[in-house]
C-alpha cells in the first residue's frame, strides 16, 4: 500500500484511540469531524446542550496539535468582538491592533444562531479566505483554520438562521445526539471519579498525535486516494439532481459537488483504503447535502424532509460499476 496512506491512516486511527479516552461513544461524529478538519473544511454541529459539542473540538484540538478558541454568540456580540479591533495606545500615540478570538486554528462559534445576520458575516471572509479585514487592512488567518458552529435544534426563540451563502461554507453538517444508555452509564461512573472527560483531558493523558505543521503535510497525503472519473460524474449527478426535484425550491450548489468529492476520499481513508467506491459517496452525502437544501412550502406542510429527499436522489441517480 502506499507509503501516504498508510501515514494517514496511522495518524487518523491514533487520534480516535486519543479521542475516545475523553469522548464517550459518537464515533460516528467523530469521524466527521476528522473529515472536516483533515480536508481543510467547516462543520456545523447540531445537537441539544449537554452533548459534549464544545468538548469535541476541544478535544480534537489538543490531539491534533492545534490552537482552540471559543465564542459565545449572543444576540449583542459585535463583529469587532470576534475579529478585533484598532484601540489607540497612549504611550505610542498610535492604533495597536487587538486581536480577536477568530486568530486561532479551530474556532468553535457556540451557538452560532443566536447573534444577528451582521456579526455572522463576520466569519464569511475567514472561512472562505482564511484571512480578516480590519479598517481596511487585511490580516492572514492559519493555513488550518476551522470553524466548528453549533446549533441548538430545538430552541428557536430568540434566534436568526444563518443565511444560505453561511450555511454553504459549511462542508458536513454533524447530528450530535444523546448517548445510548449503556454509553451514559459509563459517563455517569467516570464523572464520580477521577475518569471525568474534563479531568481526563486536563491531566494530559490525551496525547498528541501531529505537531502544529503536520495537519498541512496530511492533507496533501490525501491525493493518494484514487477518484475514478466514473465516480466523480456519479457525485456531480447526485449534487445536479438536487436542483431538478419537485419538492426542492433551492438545490446544492458546485461547492456541494466540491465537498462531497473530498468528503468521500477522506471517508475511503477512515475506512483504510486508496480508492473511493460508490458507498463512500452515498456514506457522506446525507451530511454534505441536507443542510444545504430548501424544500418547497407545500412538501415541508406535508412533513417531507431533506434527509428523504436526499435517500430518493440516492435511490434515483444509476451508482456506476
Amino acid at each position: 500500500m502506499n507509503e501516504a496512506i498508510q501515514r494517514i491512516q496511522e495518524t487518523l486511527n491514533r487520534a480516535r484511540q486519543e479521542t475516545a479516552k475523553v469522548i464517550i461513544g459518537h464515533a460516528g461524529v467523530v469521524d466527521q469531524a476528522l473529515i472536516a478538519i483533515f480536508t481543510n473544511n467547516h462543520a456545523l454541529i447540531e445537537g441539544v446542550p449537554g452533548v459534549a459539542k464544545t468538548l469535541l473540538v476541544r478535544t480534537l484540538a489538543h490531539v491534533l496539535g492545534c490552537e482552540f478558541s471559543r465564542i459565545q454568540f449572543t444576540p449583542d456580540l459585535m463583529p469587532a468582538d470576534i475579529i478585533g479591533t484598532n484601540v489607540f495606545n497612549l504611550k505610542e500615540n498610535a492604533f495597536t491592533l487587538v486581536k480577536g478570538p477568530v486568530f486561532t486554528t479551530f474556532l468553535l462559534a457556540d451557538e452560532i444562531n443566536r447573534a444577528p445576520a451582521k456579526t455572522q458575516s463576520a466569519l464569511l471572509q475567514a472561512m472562505q479566505e482564511r484571512c480578516v479585514t480590519i479598517d481596511r487592512e487585511t490580516y492572514p488567518l492559519s493555513g488550518n483554520f476551522t470553524v466548528f458552529a453549533t446549533q441548538n435544534p430545538i430552541e428557536h426563540e430568540g434566534t436568526y438562521p444563518l443565511p444560505e451563502a453561511q450555511i454553504d461554507r459549511f462542508m458536513l453538517k454533524i447530528l450530535m445526539e444523546c448517548p445510548t444508555r449503556d454509553e451514559e452509564l459509563l459517563l455517569a461512573q467516570r464523572t464520580l471519579g477521577e475518569n471525568a472527560p474534563e479531568r481526563i483531558l486536563a491531566s494530559g493523558a490525551v496525547q498528541q498525535v501531529l505537531g502544529p505543521n503536520e495537519l498541512s503535510s496530511m492533507r496533501a497525503d490525501l491525493e493518494a486516494v484514487l477518484v475514478r472519473e466514473e465516480l466523480a460524474g456519479y457525485a456531480v449527478d447526485v449534487v445536479r439532481k438536487t436542483r431538478a426535484h419537485s419538492s426542492v425550491l433551492v438545490g446544492a450548489g458546485p461547492r456541494a459537488t466540491q465537498a462531497l468529492l473530498l468528503a468521500s476520499r477522506m471517508q475511503a481513508a477512515l475506512e483504510e483504503r486508496d480508492f473511493v467506491t460508490p458507498d463512500d459517496i452515498k456514506a457522506m452525502a446525507h451530511a454534505v447535502l441536507e443542510h444545504r437544501l430548501i424544500l418547497r412550502p407545500e412538501f415541508e406542510i406535508e412533513g417531507l424532509t431533506c434527509a428523504e429527499v436526499v435517500q430518493q436522489i440516492l435511490e434515483d441517480v444509476t451508482v456506476p460499476r
